[in-house]
């Protein structure tokens, strides 16, 4: 699914600006179509609606809801993802989030205090993410965390690989594939993750990013995967750190610790 849906005629202008930048293709008519979730653009940005279910919408919002909570309430560097990334006091890591998704992991780490550059290639996600950031940004009470995220539309087995002369693009290159999941759980999984499912499927092809992640990466490589799940490509982390329904695999290169030259941890 790469369609998208203007549900107003005023909005056109924008729903094409938003297919031309993402490859989407813009449906004729205003009205939802039955079954699955389609993307949408209405007066308060871009969603995911349920056809079925027109209440059920799914958005980016970074200044309320679970995410604002997490922001507020989540534990800040004592979070297992702050812990296998290697925030400190002393130090935040550069870091690309090469799988970002709805940009949840992406904003806790900015919120902690990273430069975080945020990879996205499904276009209807990725069109997701950027309308959440540029709404974000008008928020006062969070634009200066918004800018400390850079977000990139494209491959990350392309995007990695952009290092050209510099040995590595950042200190942590961090990955969230899509976990696999027992059909019979659907129904208990929240209605955003039940959407972002049902538009991405699985991420079959993600242990190809291990190799450029460690590539481009600097200090260490962070995954993130179910507690029970076999490591990524089958690799085997320097080190886990496991909570009740994920855990992190780290596998470590070099100490977190500043670069001697900082200009190497962007592009």
């Amino acid at each position: 699914m790469s369609h998208l849906i203007c549900l107003d005629p005023v909005l056109r202008p924008q729903a094409v600006q938003w297919c031309d930048t993402f490859g989407l293709t813009l449906i004729k008519g205003h009205q939802l179509p039955p079954g699955g979730f389609h993307l949408c653009l209405d007066f308060s940005g871009l969603c995911l609606l349920s056809g079925d279910n027109p209440k059920v919408r799914v958005e980016v919002n970074f200044s309320q809801g679970a995410v604002a909570h997490r922001r507020r309430f989540g534990g800040g560097m004592g979070q297992d993802i702050a812990k296998a990334i290697g925030v400190s006091s002393q130090y935040k890591p550069s870091v690309v989030d090469a799988t970002a998704g709805l940009g949840r992991d992406t904003f806790v780490l900015a919120t902690l205090g990273c430069q975080v550059t945020a990879i996205e290639r499904q276009p209807v996600v990725a069109a997701l993410l950027a309308d959440g950031l540029e709404r974000a940004a008008n928020d006062a009470g969070i634009a200066d965390i918004i800018e400390r995220i850079h977000f990139k539309y494209g491959a990350s087995q392309n995007l990695l690989a952009l290092t050209g002369s510099r040995p590595y693009l950042a200190d942590i290159v961090y990955l969230d594939p899509m976990f696999d999941h027992d059909p019979k759980q659907t129904a208990q999984v929240k209605k955003d993750m039940q959407a972002f499912r049902d538009i991405v499927g699985q991420d079959h092809d993600a242990g190809d990013l291990l190799a450029p992640a460690w590539q481009a990466a600097r200090c260490r490589v962070v995954v993130k995967r179910a507690r029970k799940a076999e490591p990524l490509a089958g690799k085997a982390p320097s080190y886990a750190i496991t909570g009740k329904s994920n855990r992190f695999d780290v596998y470590v290169k070099a100490k977190v610790t500043p670069p001697s030259d900082a200009s190497q941890t962007e592009f």
